[in-house]
């Protein structure tokens, strides 16, 4: 009798050594393997830092609010509709769910819309890197005939001013002797960017919080990094540091689905449309992977809904690799560790200023 009870006890400990994975995955990696784990982690990616500021460029909360209402200003537009959060929305983590998005005069573009979030830390601005920094973005984005269609500097300066936006220029910038310029708009916009960064369970995980991760998601890590995606997708960033091809086994449409553009007389080239060098035919910039759980769709024409059909189609298209359904459900487990709060900042929209009389 005395050896069958320690028998059931035995059997009810390990019932609870296995309840315990069940409940606490990450408890069935050992403490050596998570540290060599987040060891080899720190090799190819980095924490995000706490701040993107420019050297010698202050984030002073009067430039960052300006930037904020600049943002979520959409009667700066010759049509009145687009803004930066047009495109950058809350609700949809910084992007805006459209595999195009949407230009003005609701004229729809060739090009999905990417998160704001975390992109003053990238190489470049846009899939063909045509744009160095936030600040020139916004600076070009105002004038574009796509974006905001507006003709001028003046033509943007006269709208700020006649809507009430001189006191607050003033308060930002007050070594200026023009506070309203397209110059200050861009900077000030760029102040905003720069703060929306999105810490994610990842980060704590590369700080050395083992816990920080799901067994799947450490698993997935793992699978990510010894099939190849970090080749690419590497950096503070987990992408956005490089410009790399896309179709390398093949052509991307026959395995995206995507279609041919008219903006492009074909289909889109990548860089080459902005450099005319063959040499950038097909290049793009090599996206980030923050937040990409919660940004479908995906690729550079939203042709792909999914993000599990997104990690096959990259795995064949750039590593010429068949993944398991099981490599797929880890690698997307890691990349949801890449998900960070919507900054508090960036969830309101803010009070515009009002036309003065």
């Amino acid at each position: 009798m005395k050896k069958t009870q320690q028998l059931i006890s035995g059997l009810s400990a390990l019932a609870l050594v296995a309840g315990a994975f069940l409940l606490f995955p990450s408890l069935a990696l050992s403490d050596d393997a998570d540290q060599a784990l987040i060891a080899k982690a720190n090799v190819l990616f980095k924490p995000l830092p706490a701040s993107s500021a420019l050297e010698n460029t202050e984030l002073t909360p009067l430039r960052v609010s300006l930037g904020k209402a600049l943002f979520f200003e959409t009667r700066v537009s010759s049509d009145g509709r687009i803004g930066c959060a047009t495109c950058h929305n809350p609700a949809y983590h910084g992007a805006d769910s459209l595999a195009l998005t949407v230009g003005i005069h609701g004229k729809q573009l060739p090009r999905n819309a990417p998160t704001v979030f975390n992109t003053s830390l990238l190489i470049s601005q846009h899939y063909g890197g045509n744009r160095a920094t936030v600040e020139e973005q916004a600076y070009k984005a105002v004038l574009s005939p796509l974006a905001y269609g507006n003709t001028s500097n003046e033509q943007v300066e006269t709208k700020l001013t006649q809507l009430g936006y001189m006191p607050l220029f003033k308060a930002a910038y007050p070594a200026d002797a023009k506070p309203v310029s397209v110059e200050n708009w861009s900077k000030a916009i760029g102040a905003f960017e720069r703060t929306l960064l999105t810490p994610a369970p990842f980060d704590k995980f590369l700080k050395g919080d083992a816990q920080a991760l799901s067994r799947p998601a450490k698993l997935g890590l793992e699978k990510f990094i010894n099939t190849g995606c970090a080749g690419c997708h590497n950096g503070v960033t987990v992408g956005g540091q490089s410009y790399q091809k896309f179709g390398i086994t093949q052509d991307y449409w026959l395995v995206t689905g995507s279609t041919p553009k008219d903006a492009f007389k074909g289909y889109d080239k990548g860089r080459f449309h902005d450099t005319k060098d063959e040499a950038d035919a097909f290049m793009f910039k090599v996206p980030q992977l923050r937040n990409v759980a919660v940004t479908p769709p995906y690729f550079h024409d939203g042709s792909v809904a999914t993000l599990p059909q997104a990690v096959r189609v990259m795995a064949q298209l750039q590593l010429g690799k068949q993944l398991s359904d099981e490599d797929v459900s880890h690698i997307v487990s890691f990349l949801e560790s890449l998900t960070g709060d919507i900054p508090a900042d960036f969830a309101k929209a803010p009070r515009l200023p009002v036309a003065p009389h």
